[in-house]
């Protein structure tokens, strides 16, 4: 499936480039904790800590590219052109493992749209080019 090419900035830009090494990064806001005490983790990038509104102490934290579905959809009749050669795909909600507060969307590569889609099967990230770019977005493969 052709993927869309995003358009970094200055905020993401750290979280794009990431992707192209092969890594998955999330915010961190080292003046914050979570409900667990955990560290305070945020997704999509934000200028500021969604939490307490700083911009001084956002990090950027590597996950360790293993999740689980949350949810999922599939996607019969897209507006958006460049994606309707592909239709019907799946749009499937990840829940990352280190941090379950975070979700992300896939397409899950290798899953075929008429297979039953294993809401809490475990996924891994992976890199795909992205047409016209070459950026490399993260996408999430059923492993179990």
């Amino acid at each position: 499936m052709g993927k869309m090419s995003p358009v970094p900035d200055e905020v993401s830009k750290p979280f794009w480039d990431a992707c192209n090494e092969g890594k998955l990064i999330v915010q961190n806001c080292a003046g914050c904790k979570g409900n667990d005490g955990k560290d305070w983790l945020q997704h999509p990038p934000q200028a500021a800590c969604y939490k307490c509104g700083t911009t001084e102490n956002l990090t950027w934290k590597e996950m360790n590219g293993r999740g689980k579905i949350h949810g999922y959809s599939t996607m019969y009749d897209s507006r958006i052109r460049s994606l309707q050669e592909d239709q019907p795909f799946i749009i499937a909600v990840i829940e990352l493992e280190d941090a379950p507060e975070i979700k992300m969307f896939s397409h899950l590569p290798g899953t075929p749209v008429d297979d039953d889609v294993p809401v809490g099967g475990t996924v891994q990230v992976e890199f795909q080019d992205t047409l016209g770019t070459e950026q490399k977005v993260a996408e999430w493969r059923v492993v179990s």
